[in-house]
């Protein structure tokens, strides 16, 4: 019966790409956010057709996986060699930039505490490397100035992601000091 419901989840992630994508491109959106139409039309919220997305998240992380694997086939240590400046400086000035503009305004305009202004300025100054490369890919603009610049903010994004998720952490228990102020309702 469990073999029954992957293979019935699977035909239905067929069929919604095999029309949402087309339709998608036919108006000049990119198929990127086809799969992503596709995503909210067959999902909990929409048609209801994927009831339970936590029984099928073990495809998401291999669709992950693979674009990892992808990303890592076109990048070699000599090529990351020659993007340096580009990937850590531009890179660091992007991430860097974004997440104290976005943690500014979460400071003095949602009046958030400075940590998790923080985590949320660094959270939101990150990009979907997917959703960039995707869309760069189908212009046929990643060879351009810009789409090479892009692609080494989006490297140097995916470099220092796993670092800061795992200093989230130390971030939380400064936190948790406070936790024990907080109404119950929160």
């Amino acid at each position: 019966m469990q073999t029954h419901s992957w293979l019935a989840s699977v035909l239905v992630f067929l069929v919604a790409v095999v029309i949402a994508v087309p339709l998608s491109r036919k108006l000049k959106l990119g198929s990127v956010l086809g799969y992503l139409a596709a995503g909210v039309v067959i999902g909990p919220y929409g048609l209801k057709w994927i009831q339970n997305p936590d029984a099928i998240a073990g495809v998401s992380e291999l669709g992950v996986a693979l674009l990892l694997f992808v990303i890592g086939l076109e990048l070699s240590p000599q090529r990351l060699w020659v993007m340096r400046r580009a990937v850590f400086g531009a890179g660091a000035l992007q991430v860097i930039g974004s997440a104290l503009v976005i943690a500014l305004i979460a400071v003095f305009g949602f009046h958030l505490k400075p940590v998790t202004a923080i985590v949320v300025g660094l959270g939101l100054a990150f990009s979907s490397t997917a959703f960039g490369l995707q869309i760069l890919a189908e212009r046929r603009e990643l060879q351009s100035a810009y789409g090479r610049q892009a692609f080494a903010i989006l490297l140097f994004q995916d470099l220092v992601a796993i670092p800061l998720i795992a200093a989230i952490p130390l971030l939380a228990d400064h936190g948790s000091m406070h936790a024990a102020n907080m109404p119950s309702w929160l």
